[in-house]
Formats: structure tokens, sequence, C-alpha cells
């Protein structure tokens, strides 16, 4: 039996996407779970995979079309089988009116308009130019082509003033080009609008000496490396910590919804990733029950991804808690703008020598520590202040300990 390949909703309130390539030709044998094409949604460009074993038959739209969601793109069909003619093939994703063929369209003039009230046309190389001695000798100083010229004097003739109004026109300069951006960093900017003005935001930071996540970093990277060929970063130690100290803080970890708080029985730490186009925020699931290495792992692939645009609809969907890490691009502290329905978000700056308080009391001294920056921005409606601070008084304790939560 014939199965349809539908244009997916990918996200809420998407009426459209845009069918970036096909990764199987037609008449090409494909696997249930197979990927079959590209899709680029609002949010992300991503694989869809193929709904059944077959044939893919019956391709009604190519590639470069947006197309509503829902409508039938192809068929998955058995060796030898016609794929269903119950939709037409259109050449774009949206219902167009045909238009009369441009023989059967008049360009006479209306019977009551005279031949004389057309505007003049520019001069032809097979035409004489109508021109005044003075607009000749402008237009060779000021080196403007009469071919673009329109006379307005009688009959056509270009006069001085027509010269010098092209001469200006051509000096002046053209308006600035306007980048509307891609689907991505459009809506990554209309979220993070929607998300200032109707989230309301406050922040708490909190300074922590980070030499034992960079001995933690320095002692159990190399073995990672060994057996995995990756480079265990700061954002993995960080992830999986952070996703420890959140199974004790549940309203971190949980959502704004219409009727209230909502908790999230899993931890699923987004990581923000700055892509060509601008921001995506992958998602690490199930952090809290991951090892160090299976977060690398998957962190390293959600890179890949998210830089080649091959995301999956999985990779960005689930989100409960995000870390932005600015630390790479020399950033001392910033704040960040939560991903709603999310309540917080981690801000993380660079680590760098500094000189602090070593030691406590009366015993203290100067020294030079390599300290970090963490800003928790929250949504006041799920945390207060109080579970912020809690939250962030945990996670700098685990980042000054963090064999006690990675052994």
């Amino acid at each position: 039996m014939a199965i349809r390949v539908v244009m997916p909703a990918l996200e809420m309130a998407q009426e459209t996407g845009k069918l970036i390539s096909w990764l199987k030709k037609e008449g090409e044998s494909v696997a249930k779970g197979e990927p079959l094409l590209e899709i680029e949604t609002d949010k992300a460009v991503m694989e869809i995979e193929s709904p059944g074993d077959g044939v893919l038959a019956g391709v009604k739209i190519q590639a470069g079309t947006e197309v509503p969601v829902g409508r039938t793109i192809a068929w998955i069909v058995r060796p030898g089988e016609i794929p269903p003619a119950d939709e037409v093939a259109v050449e774009s994703g949206r219902k167009t009116t045909a238009v009369p063929a441009a023989s059967a369209i008049s360009t006479a003039a209306p019977a009551n308009q005279s031949a004389t009230s057309a505007p003049p046309a520019a001069p032809s190389a097979d035409r004489p130019v109508k021109i005044s001695p003075k607009a000749r000798r402008l237009a060779s100083e000021r080196g403007v082509n009469l071919t673009d010229v329109h006379g307005s004097g009688a009959g056509g003739e270009i006069l001085a003033s027509d010269v010098v109004a092209a001469a200006d026109s051509k000096a002046r300069p053209s308006p600035a080009a306007v980048d509307s951006g891609s689907p991505i960093s459009r809506l990554m900017a209309e979220r993070t609008t929607q998300s200032w003005t109707t989230v309301p935001h406050f922040f708490v930071t909190r300074e922590v000496d980070a030499g034992a996540l960079n001995e933690a970093r320095q002692r159990l990277g190399p073995e990672i490396e060994k057996s995995r060929g990756l480079k265990l970063t700061h954002t993995d130690l960080l992830v999986a910590l952070a996703a420890r100290v959140l199974q004790k803080h549940s309203r971190v970890n949980a959502s704004w919804a219409r009727e209230g708080v909502r908790t999230n029985p899993e931890i699923n730490i987004g990581i923000a990733m700055a892509v060509d186009d601008g921001v995506v925020a992958p998602v690490i699931h199930n952090a809290a029950n991951s090892t160090l290495t299976e977060i690398a792992v998957q962190r390293r692939d959600l890179t890949e991804r998210a830089r080649g645009g091959k995301l999956r609809p999985g990779d960005i969907a689930g989100g409960t808690f995000t870390i932005s890490n600015l630390g790479m691009f020399g950033v001392d502290a910033f704040t960040a703008i939560i991903i709603p329905p999310q309540a917080a978000i981690l801000a993380v700056g660079r680590i760098a020598d500094r000189v602090v308080p070593v030691g406590a009391g009366p015993e203290a001294r100067p020294g030079v520590r390599p300290m970090m920056a963490l800003t928790l921005s929250s949504d006041h409606r799920v945390v207060d202040g109080a579970r912020a601070a809690e939250f962030l008084r945990d996670l700098v304790e685990a980042i000054l300990n963090p064999h006690r939560s990675l052994s």
C-alpha cells in the first residue's frame, strides 16, 4: 500500500515549510527511518526520515519550494506500484491563479487615449536623439549616457534639466541593502523580543574559582579523547554538573504554562550554539542520567549537525534548561534571555586569572586564581530570588568540587 510523504509540522503554529533538498532520487529504494529529505522551518534545517519501506515515487515538489503543512509531496510505494494521482503537482507551495497567455492579452491603448499621452521613450540606437546643444555638452561633461535619459521637451527632446537630473541620480548613493535575514535569524529576533517583553526576567550573578574545573578537564579529558576521539570541553562539564544540581531544584527545571508552573519529569539541557545565520539551542536529553562521556559525545554530534544545517526535529525539542557559554569569545560576563517556556538560562563567561582572597578569615591572602562569572536569568513567575540564589549556590559548590558529582 502506498504511503504518503507530507510536509510535516515540526513546530507550533507552523503553516509552511521549505523543501531544501531530496536525499533520495525518484525511483530509488528507501528504508523506514532513513533520511529522505531536508526541510527548512522558521527554526532550523532538519532531515526528515522516510515513513516506510519502499520506492520513492510521485515526487510532486521540487527543491526550493515552500509548501503548506500537510500537503502530499511524494509517495513511498512497492516496487512496480503506481502512486495515487490524488493531488496535482504544483510549482510552488501556495495555490496560484492561472494567468492568461501573453498572446491573449491586449496591449493596445484604450480608444480614448492619444498616442502622445504615453511617456516619452528613451533614445535607442536606431532612433535619432533629440537633444539641445547645452544638454549634449552637459552629458559629455558629466558622463551621462543619453540612452538612459528620458526627454521632457517637446516630442521627447532631451533638455539640459533632464541631463542634470540624470547626473544627480547617478551620483546619489543607492539605498543601503536591507538584510531580511534567514528564517532562523528572523525567528530568533521574534522570540527573543517576545521573551524579553513578556517574561519577567531577573538575574543573579556569582563568581567561582574554576581551578577544580580545569583540573577535572585535564584529568578526565585524555581518557575521553582516547576512547571516543573528542576533546572534553568546559561546557560538557558544566552540563553534567548543572544537570545533577537541577535534580535538587525542580522549580529551576520547570516551565511556565497557561495553567501556571509545570514541573518537568526529565532534565534536558539546551546548549546555545552560534551558526552562520543565528543561534540554535540543541538539547542534551536526560542529562542528569548521562555520563560525562555520553554528554560530550552528544554535544559534539549536535554541534556538527547544527553547523552543517542537519539538525533533526528531536535535536531541538524538549529543552528544560539552557546553558549559553561565551567564554571562548573572551566575554567576562553577560546576561542571557530566557527561552520560553523554560524558567531559566545560565550565562557563562570566560575563565580568567584575577586577584582574589585566597583562604578565609584572618588567614586570607591575595592570590591569583582562575575565576569564572555565572549569571542565572530566571522567570520570576516560576523561580523567586531565594530559589535562584540557592540553585546558584549549589552549582558553585559543584564546580568547586566536581569530583563529588562526576565520580
